[in-house]
């Protein structure tokens, strides 16, 4: 289990590289958002402009002046005020427009390197919380950082070249009061927060973690008497992000009142050095009233530095994974280092030498393998050693064996999930690690251990293994898992919706929809791990013969199985014990021969008859 916070600045990624992390993604919407930006710009030149033109315009009416003098004025109010409002809009339009493009490209290729993890395990909360909040940090950069900071800079510059109009000695001071607001003071404020905002993400993600914990694990929890400390771990880190979020709130409090103090100060002293330039009348509340407008649009680069602040630790979190190289890419020779003998593939691994990681359908295929040994520690026993299986198009294999006898390791790495430390496995005589990682599955693949059922539909679930396939295809995949009779009793039928992790659903239909999608995706080579798990032994037989039977013609099997009933029809049965093959032959040689096959075999009839004799 990984913490919530591993990953953060992974990948030797630096605080400047995460923000290039986000804009290289950015470059194909790089003109919506210049031109989100230049819109920005728009608008705060229209409300300074507002307030300039306003002032005026009330100052001078003061002297009651003929009508046709303040008609442009009024005009002009008019025009400003409604601009002000239009560009506003379709700033953001353009912004949102630009950031959602981007934020779907974001999320997918986050999804996707986790997705392709084979490292240990994260949390469910914290994934969810890499996934929402932190992808929602890269969001925050554009619409709430970059896009407003410059904005701000722009019309900065353009309010002290309009003050130099009429005043040179003011429009130094108001150059200094908005260095002062737009650097300084966000400066202060990234260094207040700094410390505080850095351990928020990180925080978020852990306690995502323990609500789904404490929710999905109340059982085991509660079983186990640790539900107190589960709380109280929980608490303890709710208790400090709620002082870490008041601190940040005070300290910002802190920096905003010193904002409005700041631009007081400014505007009085622009006042002053413009009456010593000898600049009076109307022009003086002008340029009071500008400078206070001027500050306030500066200040909004306090805002953007909090608001980077408060983004740095899930914008690493992001950059960690958008910089991961995922499947089907080749990632830089320095990036990663091959993977060591045995262990799993990384997610980016390229294919070997002299390979192209081409794609392969889902038709017939010839898997092999070839002297395969696993180890995954140097100096620990081989988890696989020098294993040999054939399983030509059409064939059909189970793979028995005690706990622990390498049946799960064996699935890997015919999945192509682990990579053999020595030995060859082939498809169709072609090195499986020469097969693009995500056309792989349509060749060899099946009901893997803990296949993952989505909070949908039925119909949404079978899907997955085949997008296209016909309401005709689905009933006759969810026949062969068992699954159609349920299906037909629920009041919404294909459309019933079977909750998170399939938490609506028993066990054994849980079980069902996961074989009943591997069916219907029908891989050349259909491995099946433990299909008929939770399932009672007459309907185990009864699936796994329908499973069979609903197998494309010329399609191989690889069962992986604790059960032996069944497995008669089979044209071979190979036993494992501490990776090592010990047996293989088919059902009657190897029941009728002395060993661990026979053993087991006597034992589980034995056991089976008992359970049906008791049965009501």
């Amino acid at each position: 289990m990984t913490g919530p916070g591993t990953g953060q600045g992974a990948a030797g990624t630096g605080r400047a590289s995460a923000e290039r992390a986000v804009l290289r993604l950015a470059r194909p919407y790089l003109g919506r958002l210049v031109g989100a930006g230049l819109l920005a710009t728009a608008t705060e030149l229209a409300g300074l402009a507002l307030m300039a033109t306003a002032t005026w315009l009330l100052m001078s009416a003061a002297g009651q002046p003929p009508l046709d003098r303040l008609t442009v004025a009024i005009v002009a109010v008019r025009a400003l005020a409604i601009g002000r409002g239009v560009f506003r809009y379709t700033e953001r339009l353009a912004g949102h427009d630009a950031v959602l493009r981007l934020i779907t490209d974001v999320r997918a290729r986050v999804f996707a390197t986790l997705a392709a993890e084979r490292g240990p395990a994260r949390r469910t909360g914290d994934t969810l919380s890499r996934l929402v909040s932190d992808v929602e940090a890269v969001q925050d950069l554009l619409l709430r950082v970059l896009v407003p900071g410059a904005a701000a800079a722009l019309v900065g510059v353009l309010a002290v070249a309009g003050t130099a109009l009429v005043s040179g000695p003011a429009a130094g001071v108001l150059a200094a009061g908005l260095l002062l607001a737009g650097v300084v003071l966000p400066l202060l404020a990234t260094r207040l927060t700094r410390r505080s905002a850095d351990e928020v993400a990180p925080l978020r993600g852990a306690l995502a973690g323990d609500a789904v914990d404490l929710t999905h694990g109340a059982a085991d929890l509660a079983a186990f008497g640790a539900t107190g400390a589960a709380l109280r771990t929980a608490r303890g880190r709710a208790d400090r992000l709620a002082r870490l979020e008041r601190r940040l709130a005070a300290t910002g409090f802190a920096v905003d009142a010193a904002g409005v103090l700041l631009a007081g100060l400014t505007a009085g002293a622009v006042v002053l050095v413009a009456l010593r330039a000898g600049v009076g009348g109307v022009l003086i509340g002008v340029l009071a009233v500008g400078t206070l407008a001027a500050v306030e649009i500066a200040l909004a680069l306090v805002g953007a530095a909090r608001q980077h602040t408060l983004l740095r630790a899930g914008l690493d979190r992001v950059a960690a994974l958008l910089t991961a190289p995922v499947s089907g890419e080749t990632a830089a020779p320095t990036a990663t280092a091959p993977p060591a003998p045995g262990q799993p593939a990384a997610p980016g691994a390229a294919p070997a030498p002299g390979e192209t990681g081409a794609a392969v359908g889902g038709g017939p295929h010839h898997l092999r393998l070839a002297g395969v040994t696993v180890r995954y520690r140097a100096g620990a026993a081989p988890a696989l050693d020098g294993v040999d299986l054939d399983l030509p198009a059409g064939r059909r294999v189970a793979v028995v064996g005690p706990s622990g006898a390498g049946k799960s390791t064996l699935t890997a790495v015919v999945t192509g999930a682990v990579t053999p430390a020595a030995g060859r496995v082939t498809l169709d005589g072609a090195e499986l690690s020469g097969y693009a990682a995500e056309e792989l599955p349509r060749a060899v693949g099946g009901l893997l251990a803990e296949a993952y059922v989505f909070h949908a539909t039925v119909r949404e679930n079978l899907l997955l293994g085949r997008p296209d396939a016909t309401d005709e295809e689905l009933t006759a995949a969810a026949r062969a898992a068992g699954l159609l009779d349920w299906v037909r009793a629920q009041p919404h039928g294909w459309d019933t919706v079977v909750g998170e992790e399939g938490g609506q659903l028993s066990g054994g239909q849980r079980q069902r929809l996961a074989l009943a999608r591997a069916v219907l995706a029908a891989p050349g080579v259909l491995v099946l791990d433990e299909p008929t798990e939770g399932l009672d032994p007459a309907a185990a037989d009864a699936v796994l013969a329908s499973v069979l039977d609903a197998t494309p013609a010329g399609h191989s099997v690889l069962l992986i199985s604790h059960r032996l009933s069944g497995l008669a029809g089979f044209d071979e049965i190979v036993v494992l014990d501490a990776g090592r093959v010990i047996q293989r032959g088919r059902h009657a040689d190897l029941a009728a021969a002395a060993g661990w096959y026979r053993d087991q075999w006597l034992l589980q009839e034995a056991a089976e008859r008992g359970y049906l004799a008791l049965r009501p």
